[in-house]
């Protein structure tokens, strides 16, 4: 039932997003103190984003040539901190996605080869019956 698996899927989500947060914490202190870190990494993804996102609005109001005037830097460094922590939130959940992923093939390939040992063994052990049980003495015949 899709429904019982909901809860689960959140409650997941939660657990992925409060591991991954104090990393996410720890690289926006590091994009706010370094500037070599706050000019090349987190300044051209938000000003990316603002434009895209300021560019959307004035379309859906109707406004279409209007040119859009950057963030200023101390702005753009806060916005490039935030997307950079949530990129490393979703990076987190995806690599958590794919193990899940990989687990039940995992799982299958050594089922697998287990029946494929299983199978080896009971034909040795077959073999080994049949060599060991003692054949009828033949008579000699008269």
């Amino acid at each position: 039932m899709v429904v019982g698996a909901f809860p689960m899927a959140k409650l997941l989500y939660l657990g992925i997003r409060q591991i991954s947060k104090p990393l996410a914490n720890r690289i926006k202190a590091g994009a706010r103190r370094s500037e070599f870190f706050k000019t090349y990494v987190c300044l051209p993804p938000a000003q990316l984003y603002h434009w895209v996102e300021m560019r959307t609005k004035m379309r859906i109001m109707g406004f279409r040539g209007t040119t859009i005037k950057p963030l200023n830097e101390e702005a753009a460094a806060e916005l490039g901190a935030e997307l950079l922590g949530e990129a490393t939130i979703f990076i987190v959940g995806g690599a958590c996605m794919v193990q899940a992923q990989e687990a039940p093939r995992a799982l299958e390939e050594l089922r697998a080869q287990m029946q494929e040992v299983r199978a080896e063994l009971y034909t040795r052990d077959a073999e080994a019956r049949s060599k060991s049980t003692p054949k009828p003495a033949s008579t000699p015949e008269k």
